[in-house]
This record gives structure tokens, sequence and C-alpha cells, in this order.
């Protein structure tokens, strides 16, 4: 990606971040208010059958022929060898990739500034979600929608705190919030992580009890990741092979001891440094990684992004992340449709993040 979105980019979080530091200090306010929207949900909605308990003994395994066949279909006629990735484990019973396409909706619910999952009032944006979920259904009637909530739980800011580390750990009730509103959606959760000072290793394991539930995953965001100490927002940052498999071996250990289902990893990039030594990063029957491109722009550099640090550094799946409003800042001032995106991209991205 062009530096100059980069840093852009970057500074755009930064404000974000800090916005969210004023949010905290009133935000029992403005959580209070928004819980107080997500209160009534289509009759439809409430009657339909819960799917995202079921655990995974109750699937049967893996078929292997119909899983590699997906794959073929989701490399999207490539011949560079590169996709479908060879030599990769088959997935636990259960698995959501590659049968679906995930569709999620990123945010957290004190800003409006840090996605569509926390600008709009909860019911409106769980409509908005199904919109974008029936678009990409009939962009791709093969591969069925899986929706999500990817919920910003650990947040990098321009306050050091009290420990010095520049992250802000969100309160678990605006986690049950997301989990609630995500069981109206028959949708997933994904926890996001901005480690800031702090590291991976401090801060997954206080998720871990909402990890052992079946329907919920995790994301690792490597651009606020800041190994030399440098405070979040200022530079990109990174993270290492090692530290995904730290993370990918904790979720492993976290589906067998509860028998469930593969969980899913998404780990953030739009810049070479964001993921060092990606031939190292390990795979494994219980986790599926998907290398998300998160940079935004305009689709031509959106593309360029894709092609040099996703398509051209296979590690498992692929995702792709659009921007109501970023994305449509520089001429053409054009967001990406479904179609476009799955014209324009080989492997086809199997996660689609709106924020």
């Amino acid at each position: 990606m062009k530096f100059k979105s980069v840093i852009f980019s970057a500074l755009f979080v930064l404000c974000t971040v800090v916005f969210l530091t004023n949010c905290n200090q009133g935000g029992g306010k403005t959580a209070a208010g928004k819980k107080g929207d997500s209160t009534a949900t289509a009759k439809s909605e409430e009657d339909a059958p819960d799917t995202l308990s079921v655990a995974k003994s109750s699937y049967p395994p893996t078929d292997k022929a119909q899983y590699d066949s997906l794959l073929k279909f989701n490399a999207h006629g490539d011949t560079s060898g590169r996709w479908p990735v060879k030599g990769t484990p088959y997935p636990l019973g259960g698995a959501i990739l590659p049968y679906k396409r995930v569709v999620a909706f990123y945010g957290n619910l004190y800003s409006k500034k840090m996605g569509i999952l926390g600008e709009l009032p909860p019911n409106e944006m769980l409509a908005k979600l199904k919109g974008e979920v029936k678009a990409w259904n009939k962009a791709d009637p093969k591969t069925p929608v899986q929706p999500a909530l990817h919920y910003i739980a650990v947040v990098a800011q321009g306050d050091g705190g009290k420990d010095g580390k520049f992250r802000y750990r969100m309160p678990f009730k605006q986690i049950d919030s997301v989990l609630a509103l995500a069981k109206k959606a028959h949708a997933i959760v994904f926890l996001d992580v901005q480690v800031a000072l702090s590291t991976i290793q401090a801060e997954l394991p206080l998720f871990e009890k909402y990890l052992a539930m079946p329907q919920v995953h995790f994301g690792m965001d490597p651009e606020f990741s800041m190994k030399d100490g440098s405070k979040p927002g200022r530079k990109i940052g990174t993270y290492d092979a090692n530290d995904i498999n730290y993370v990918s071996g904790y979720l492993a250990n976290i589906v067998k001891k509860n028998g469930l289902p593969p969980k899913i990893l998404i780990v953030h990039r739009f810049t070479k440094k964001m993921v060092t030594n990606y031939k190292n990063i390990k795979l494994r029957p219980e986790v599926q990684v998907v290398m998300d491109m998160d940079g935004w722009g305009e689709p031509d550099l959106k593309t360029g992004t894709y092609r040099y640090f996703i398509n051209q550094e296979p590690v498992q799946f692929t995702g792709f992340k659009l921007f109501y409003k970023n994305d449509i800042k520089k001429a053409p001032h054009h967001m990406l449709t479904p179609e476009e995106v799955l014209s324009r991209y080989k492997p086809y991205p199997i996660y689609i993040q709106y924020q």
C-alpha cells in the first residue's frame, strides 16, 4: 500500500482511539443508551433455531474430497501454483471454511468512529448486515454466507493508562452485549485484540471463557503490536510467525479441551512487515487461519495490496476488508461491490469485513 495512505490510516485510527479514551470516561452512559436500543428484534429472528451452540462432537468428520473440491473452486483459477495452499491439514468436523463465506461487521459499541458495528443503533446495524449477507449470497450462490460481528475487545489508545501499555480492555459486559446481538442475527463473533505495548501472550488468555464457546473466534491486529515501544498510531506494528503460532496453539488447545469445531483466526495485514516469516506459520486441524487484507483506499490500490501481501504470501485462507467511508475518499469514490471483489481476486476472499 502507498505509504501516504498507510500513514493516513494510522492517524485516523489514532484519532479514533483518542476519541474512545474520552468515551471511556462516560462509557457507562453510552453503553446503557445503546443497550436500550437493542432490546427489540423481529419475531421471526427470535423464533429461528439457534445453530451456533452445536459442539464438535455433533459433526461428522470432514469429507476430504468435498473439502478439496471447495478449495479448488475458491482458488478462482489461480495458475501460480500458490492456491490452493499445498500440504495444509484437513480441519476437524464442523469447520466453517471453505463451506461458508464469513461476512462480518467490525467495530466497538463505545465508538461510532471505529466501525459500522458501533456506528448504527443495534437493530439498524443488524438489518444492514442482513442486507450485505443477501448481496454476497446473490454474488456467489455456491458459497453460503455466515454472518459475523467482529468486536474490538482490546483497543490501542493514545493514553498510556495505569500500566503504560497504551491499550484499553473492554468490560466483559460489553462482550456479553455483542454475543446477545449476534444471537439475534444467528451470527458468529470475533474478539479482536490490539495489544499496543502489551503482548498477545498477555491479552489472549483473558478471553478464554468466551473462546470456549463454539460461536466465538479470534482476531489479531499487527498494526498495533508495537514491539519497539512506539506509541500506537505513529507507525505500523508487526507480528512474527511465532506470535501467530502461539495464538493458533492456544486456540487449538481450547478446541481440544472443550470438544469444539475449529476456530477461525483472523490476522490483519496490509504491509509486508506487518507479518514476518509467514512460511513458518503452523497450520492445525483445530484452527483455520485467514490472512485479511486490511488496507483502505481506491480499488486499484486495494487490488495491489491484496496481490503482493496476501496472494503472493499464501498461508491458508484469505480475507478482504471494505470501508464504508475510507474507500470512497479518493477517486473514483467507489467501494467495491461483492461482484467486483469476486471478479478481481485470486483466491476468492472467504472472509469479508465491513468497517
